[in-house]
């Protein structure tokens, strides 16, 4: 075999591998909001998935230094129910990939319903979480995880 056929040989190589990657690549863009996300600070992991009411958020792990149920929530006869497998958001409407609005979130770390939006960038998630005015709320961002460390049980 020539150097030339050598060459010859070696350039598909290159090609296969630039386009291995590129796949990998877009498989994150594609990915957009749906999947795990990891929230901080408090590290609990929530699945963003379509459900008859649009996308929807589930917690699906618990870390073992937090409450396990709902607290504090408003309704006294909530307060017992598992985090596990609770529904926080639902009504979302997915723009693109990459985007989703008009749902309500609930935060058991206040008891609070919030609407919501939310916008992938990569490997992280911009949820945002208002009363009435977009403006006038908070944003969280959370990280993306292929697959929780741990799942919890619903009780």
């Amino acid at each position: 075999m020539t150097v030339r056929g050598a060459k010859r040989l070696r350039l598909p190589i290159w090609l296969a591998l630039i386009a291995a990657c590129a796949s990998g690549f877009a498989t994150t863009a594609e990915a957009g909001v749906t999947g795990y996300w990891q929230e901080e600070p408090s590290g609990a992991v929530i699945q963003i998935a379509q459900c008859a009411e649009g996308l929807c958020l589930t917690i699906v792990a618990l870390p073992a230094n937090r409450p396990h149920a709902d607290v504090h929530n408003p309704d006294v006869r909530l307060r017992q129910r598992p985090l596990c497998g609770l529904r926080i958001g639902q009504g979302f409407t997915q723009t693109d990939s990459q985007h989703a609005d008009g749902g309500h979130l609930y935060d058991p770390r206040s008891g609070r319903t919030y609407s919501g939006t939310m916008a992938a960038e990569g490997n992280t998630l911009k949820l945002r979480g208002y009363f009435e005015i977009r403006f006038l709320g908070r944003t969280e961002t959370w990280t993306r995880v292929w697959q929780p460390h741990y799942k919890c049980t619903p009780g």
